[in-house]
């Protein structure tokens, strides 16, 4: 944690801690108020499909506007300027492929899960379980990102050090979202959502208009201050400082910029949030409105990413937090007077407070898509062959969420050097190479088949999972999760170039290799109309 941080802090504990628990209480109130309205599976799982497109399109924009957006590409911003910023443009375009190519034919097909698209046409036991388990996988590993930058911001916020106090932050945050889930379900997790989405969009806007007002709303001040203060120069404001180094690490751009485009389409807990709309139309809606949301918060990512640079300096954010994960509450502590004064302190609160309201939610999402996932596939469909009652299928769930909770919380504790937006690309590859290409080909392909869905979900999974053990993420480098290790082979630390293409090819070589499905090919013109139109839709 930086002196001006600390100092700023320790001057008004009670304020900030104040702050803090009062955007707590007020999602812990929202949560129980939904969860005397959550009656059975359909409020559980899907909110009783009682949002309007509006509603949604705020509730996904809080889906995905995490900790990684907020705190990590901002952080990536300040410490590497313009390859930061092309970072924060592949979440945006990502939304391209969400709206044209699955939100309304997934939210036609579907009830709760993304498993409910394959086993309408698909041998329901085993493509329930790979979904599944495929679910389970991404979702824990975004989770790991959610809880990483959690500990980072709470310390921070709470003046204190260590690696104890930040695995005791980790583990109170998933006692909250476990409580989320449990207690709140979908409609809890939406509204929780909706009101995060409002506040980190104001407390965004207003730090942005602080720091063009602190440069005289001139765009070219702004970078010219960064690029003097991050030591660079003009190199600040091109490309390269990042990603342009060497052969390896250009490729190692293209297969982030790979992984976040098509990674979204295939994300769990987005998914799930087509399903809380009464029809296929207001899904449509709520990805129009995701992405005007979505597009002007990563615009005012560049202001804050450039201006952490400027106003705090790489040195002092990188004492706080190697990876960059606090430059916003310090640009903030700085915008509100700096460290010592009662502005400062009130900034720096809010600002942290409405980022961990922020990682609250986003891990509530998260939880509840893989424990839907775990009780309605698995559990419900796999496990007791269909013959759950509701009430059931809910208790899974909400042991499922523990589970879940459990094993996040233990693997984050060991994850704390990581950067928060790299777990996040990691996620989104996993995704985009195990989910997506299953989802299209269902959608979109007559022959595929049980056998090309198994290979699909199994092989890219596989592929994407082996790449990142025997990366730099893993091992091999100072910033690994294991530094002083070495056994990465694979030089990239995002799969998604190679592990993409693979879930594709095993998807299309599996459908073709396999006999006997034929019957599963003649149910696809029925799911053709259900997808296209929306008749006998849910």
């Amino acid at each position: 944690m930086s002196l001006a941080a600390g100092a700023g802090a320790g001057a008004h504990r009670s304020l900030i801690i104040g702050i803090f628990l009062a955007f707590v209480l007020v999602t812990l109130g929202i949560t129980l108020w939904a969860g005397r309205r959550t009656s059975g599976t359909a409020d559980f799982f899907a909110g009783g499909r009682s949002f309007t497109g509006f509603q949604n399109g705020l509730a996904i924009s809080g889906d995905y506007m995490s900790a990684a957006s907020f705190l990590g590409v901002t952080g990536t911003i300040a410490l590497f300027g313009y390859d930061g910023f092309l970072y924060s443009i592949g979440f945006l375009v990502a939304w391209l492929v969400a709206l044209l190519l699955v939100a309304e034919p997934l939210r036609n097909s579907g009830r709760f899960t993304m498993a409910d698209v394959l086993a309408f046409r698909m041998r329901r036991r085993p493509v329930r379980t790979a979904a599944g388990i495929s679910t389970i996988v991404v979702s824990i590993v975004y989770l790991l990102a959610q809880m990483v930058g959690a500990g980072s911001l709470v310390a921070l916020l709470l003046g204190v050090s260590g690696g104890t106090a930040k695995q005791v932050i980790i583990l109170g945050v998933g006692a909250l979202m476990i409580l989320y889930v449990t207690v709140g379900g979908m409609k809890g997790t939406t509204w929780v959502q909706i009101v995060k989405a409002a506040l980190l969009m104001a407390g965004t806007a207003l730090l942005t208009v602080l720091v063009l007002h602190r440069f005289g709303w001139n765009i070219s001040t702004l970078l010219g201050a960064a690029g003097h203060a991050g030591g660079k120069g003009s190199a600040f404001l091109e490309p390269g400082l990042k990603y342009g180094a060497t052969s390896v690490s250009k490729l190692d751009f293209l297969s982030l910029g790979v992984a976040l485009v098509l990674g979204t389409a295939g994300l769990p807990h987005i998914l799930v949030r087509f399903y809380t709309v009464p029809t296929a139309k207001a899904a449509r809606h709520s990805v129009n409105w995701a992405i005007v949301i979505i597009g002007a918060f990563y615009l005012m990512t560049v202001v804050l990413g450039f201006g952490a640079t400027a106003l705090v300096g790489p040195k002092a954010i990188k004492a706080s937090n190697p990876a960059g994960t606090t430059a916003v509450p310090m640009l903030a502590e700085r915008l509100g007077g700096g460290a010592g004064s009662t502005g400062g302190a009130v900034l720096l609160s809010v600002i942290s407070a409405v980022a961990f309201a922020t990682i609250l939610a986003v891990v509530a999402g998260l939880t509840l898509a893989s424990s839907s996932s775990f009780a309605h596939d698995l559990y419900a469909q796999v496990i007791r062959k269909g013959r759950a009652t509701e009430k059931q299928e809910l208790r899974a769930a909400r042991l499922a969420a523990f589970g879940i909770g459990a094993v996040s919380v233990v693997l984050s504790m060991f994850a704390d050097k990581l950067n928060t937006a790299a777990l996040v690309a990691l996620a989104f590859a996993i995704a985009a190479s195990a989910n997506l290409p299953t989802i299209l080909y269902s959608l979109f392909w007559k022959r595929f088949n049980t056998r090309g869905a198994l290979c699909s979900i199994y092989g890219g999974l596989l592929t994407s999972v082996v790449l990142v053990v025997f990366s730099p993420v893993l091992s091999g480098k100072p910033t690994s999760l294991l530094p002083h290790a070495d056994f990465a082979w694979f030089p990239l630390e995002n799969p998604g170039l190679v592990s993409i293409p693979v879930g594709f090819l095993l998807g299309w070589a599996g459908t073709l290799l396999s006999r006997g499905e034929a019957d599963q090919a003649a149910k696809y013109a029925e799911l053709e109309v259900r997808s296209l139109t929306g008749a006998g839709a849910h």
